[in-house]
């Protein structure tokens, strides 16, 4: 029996750990404002969580310092600038818009934009013009294919070229 009771004693005093925030607040405004400040603030360490939801050590401490800043009379701005000052942009849910959050957000579509252009100079430089031999170039060739034999009617074959080199022109 003894056994029993101090099992029941240690599992019923488990609850003592779990610590609730309690402040006292001299309005009922105040402590809406104490509500809404901690639901705005964004905690540190978890994602996404408000410092109000977050059960975080740091959320904790958080919550405190809005509490301890309230009762000194800082206004909501005033604690928010505060918050940020130590924890940085993050804290808050709508950061300002600085040239780090631009860049952050206009820094892909920048880089899609300068690669669709460079893909489309590429394509259109690859179209080459077929630039028609000059007459020093015919005679190197005629000679080379001469030299190998590939040759057998050199008259028809420069009459071949001339015609190629007449359509291609303009």
């Amino acid at each position: 029996m003894r056994l029993l009771s101090l099992l029941l004693g240690l599992i019923l005093s488990w609850g003592v750990l779990a610590t609730i925030d309690t402040y006292r607040f001299s309005s009922v405004e105040q402590e809406q404002q104490y509500r809404a400040l901690t639901e705005q603030l964004r905690c540190p360490k978890c994602q996404n969580n408000s410092i109000a939801d977050s059960n975080a050590t740091i959320a904790a401490d958080m919550r405190a310092k809005v509490y301890e800043l309230m009762q000194q009379g800082y206004s909501k701005q005033q604690i928010i600038d505060y918050m940020v000052a130590r924890y940085g942009n993050f804290v808050t849910y709508e950061p300002p818009v600085t040239v780090a959050t631009i860049i952050l957000w206009a820094g892909p579509l920048l880089f899609v934009l300068i690669g669709a252009a460079i893909v489309v100079l590429r394509a259109r430089r690859r179209v080459e013009k077929e630039m028609p031999l000059s007459q020093q170039e015919q005679q190197r060739l005629q000679s080379l294919l001469a030299e190998n034999g590939v040759l057998q009617n050199n008259a028809l074959q420069n009459n071949k070229l001339q015609e190629k080199s007449d359509r291609k022109q303009p």
